[in-house]
């Protein structure tokens, strides 16, 4: 190839690059106030119509509370006249996405380049699944008797899943574990930062908290759904499935949290639909990312006291069981871990969260992670922490933002972790 041909190629790759990312352009999103449960069942119906209204966070709301919904460029106008239609109370945050989702990803980039990987600093970036594993690769070095790294499996994509070990280096072995895992839902950026959060709490800043390795292991996976969270940063800001395709050729994905076998596909809690975001697969582990999960939680099962997966947005602990009323035998002793996260958080930063069983709490699930975790894998305590909001549509968080979001939100996880320790002692 001529120099004039390879400078053409290289101008054509990235032009092609640029045209992948989507830019979002004339995007808006709206903030709806529904006030009664009738207006409640119009937005869900409404969320289940058309996948491209994106409804962002929680489905199951109160009396007064509200609602974002994202809106492409075809569909804001009629939307809005059904809005007006029903007598909805609804205000305009955004007018168009495309300048906040630009400049947020500026920003990461500009934040990055200063840095030398793989070290990174949590606080000043959010980071590919790549550079991620890339850190995690370089911690056995850093720590040669704390630390194990090892690769569970392969995403759809053939991206390497891989899950960090941490103990106190005493060589003990077969201590309770705490199973940690981060990114089940790729567009919930500060999921992964918080499990790097945890990692470095407990490496760079042992001596502060070192009782919590005296007698149990650690075991952190920050990125499961790897396809999906790589399609973030590369193509589409606000993806939540994985990447693998589905019966329906124009629907790719599907969500993980709906894909594990313990009550897959119950009642309401999940989706038969390729092109929803709650799609539960057409049968139980069909996702790869899905059966590295089962195996890690299969393969920790006789000594797993705490499983604790991490999301985002809402403020939330919450507990199995997600596709029933029902609760489950050991549900007041879950309970009182949660609490002790949720008063760590209020008497820090006077932060609110609310905890209870998922069906309760927030919305019916089935297939969930935490559900499998207690249901098969008989974890002791098993628990999803939906982390605060940030940015504009509660999934997107500044850069400025996640000190703020993970060290809070550490207070609590390290709380909850020293009430599994004092309660199920090794």
């Amino acid at each position: 190839m001529t120099l004039i041909g390879h400078i053409i190629f290289l101008l054509l790759l990235q032009s092609s690059v640029l045209l992948a990312w989507q830019d979002y352009k004339d995007y808006q999103v709206y903030e709806l106030t529904p006030r009664d449960s009738s207006e409640e069942s119009l937005l869900r119906k409404l969320a289940r119509e058309k996948p491209q209204r994106d409804f962002l966070g929680p489905t199951r709301w109160h009396n007064e509370s509200t609602v974002r919904v994202m809106l492409p460029p075809e569909e804001a106008s009629s939307l809005v006249s059904l809005f007006d239609s029903h007598q909805l109370r609804y205000r305009l945050l955004i007018k168009d996405l495309s300048p906040l989702v630009q400049a947020q990803r500026a920003e990461n980039l500009r934040s990055k380049q200063r840095l030398q990987l793989p070290h990174i600093d949590v606080l000043a970036a959010f980071y590919t699944h790549a550079e991620i594993n890339a850190y995690l690769d370089s911690l056995p070095e850093r720590y040669p008797k704390r630390v194990q790294v090892k690769q569970f499996g392969w995403s759809y994509e053939r991206r390497p899943l891989k899950v960090l070990t941490i103990s106190n280096g005493d060589g003990r072995r077969n201590k309770p574990v705490i199973l940690i895992d981060g990114t089940v839902h790729a567009r919930e950026w500060i999921s992964p930062s918080m499990a790097l959060y945890i990692i470095q709490q407990l490496l760079d800043n042992y001596e502060e908290n070192q009782e919590l390795l005296q007698d149990y292991d650690w075991v952190i996976m920050p990125v499961v759904n790897a396809d999906g969270y790589e399609y973030t940063h590369s193509e589409s800001r606000y993806w939540r499935k994985t990447r693998k395709p589905t019966t329906d050729p124009d629907c790719v994905g599907t969500d993980i949290n709906r894909n594990f076998a313990h009550e897959w596909g119950h009642d309401a809690g999940s989706s038969s639909d390729p092109c929803e975001d709650i799609y539960r697969g057409e049968r139980p582990f069909d996702q790869p990312e899905s059966q590295v999960l089962r195996d890690i939680l299969l393969q920790y099962s006789p000594r797993l006291k705490w499983y604790l997966s991490l999301h985002s947005y809402g403020n939330y602990f919450l507990l199995p069981w997600g596709y029933t009323k029902n609760l489950p035998e050991n549900y007041q002793d879950m309970m009182d871990v949660a609490e002790a996260g949720a008063f760590a958080i209020v008497h820090s930063t006077n932060g609110i969260y609310s905890y209870g069983s998922t069906y309760y709490v927030l919305y019916p699930t089935s297939g969930d992670t935490a559900d499998y975790a207690l249901g098969v894998a008989n974890a002791t305590v098993a628990m999803t922490m939906e982390l605060p909001a940030g940015g504009f549509s509660g999934f997107d968080p500044w850069v400025s933002h996640i000190e703020g979001l993970v060290t809070e939100s550490w207070v609590g996880v390290r709380a909850m972790a020293a009430e599994v320790i004092r309660r199920y002692p090794s």
